[in-house]
């Protein structure tokens, strides 16, 4: 029997854990500590995707017998990219600026197989349509504290999820690692994710 892939996921996000959790596969965390920088006004795309690629050689150099699996996620709103809050007033201009209306998710995602030297990386978009909200809600979904770290100030698999009026595209992506492009990028560095997943099932 072939021995089993050893992944990485190179981000300390409980939310892209919990999807590769979900898909039932096996994995270290190591944080990649790249800055995520991708430049507002550029292309957001280009930019989330030159991010998580980063994000996976930095790992993949420190991670030699390991698949690395990275991702970079930011909001677009009227063309300006919305990364994460610096502090609750900066989540409150976030949440008052998306309120009724629709916006972009943009993630970046890299694969890089640090055995073979392999590496792809692609970005998905998800638009989003944000529920017009009231004061109210926007300071009681503040207080939770749940927008800070969240990029656009937001989380749909925690309790934002009351805040999503509809999607369209990945739901994944809106979380921030997108799956079917995640085991696409797996397939052109030359691994089976779904057989990695599914082992022992």
């Amino acid at each position: 029997m072939n021995e089993r892939l050893r992944f990485v996921l190179a981000s300390a996000s409980p939310a892209r854990a919990d999807i590769l959790k979900q898909i039932g596969l096996s994995f270290d965390v190591v944080p990649s500590g790249t800055a995520e920088d991708a430049v507002d006004g550029g292309e957001p795309g280009a930019g989330v995707e030159a991010v998580a690629l980063a994000k996976a050689r930095h790992v993949a150099l420190r991670e030699r017998d390991a698949v690395v699996i990275a991702a970079d996620t930011v909001i677009v709103l009227d063309g300006k990219v919305l990364g994460k809050p610096a502090d609750a007033n900066d989540a409150r201009r976030m949440l008052q600026h998306m309120s009724g209306r629709w916006h972009q998710v943009v993630s970046g995602l890299a694969v890089a197989d640090a055995r073979s030297g392999r590496e792809c990386a692609c970005h998905e978009i998800t638009r989003v349509r944000m529920a017009s909200l009231v004061p109210a809600v926007i300071e009681g979904y503040v207080a939770t504290g749940e927008p800070l770290g969240k990029a656009g100030s937001y989380a749909i698999q925690g309790r934002g999820a009351l805040l999503v009026e509809r999607i369209s595209g990945c739901y994944f992506n809106v979380v921030g690692l997108p799956v079917a492009r995640l085991a696409d990028l797996a397939h052109a560095v030359g691994v089976d994710l779904m057989r990695e997943a599914f082992r022992g099932v």
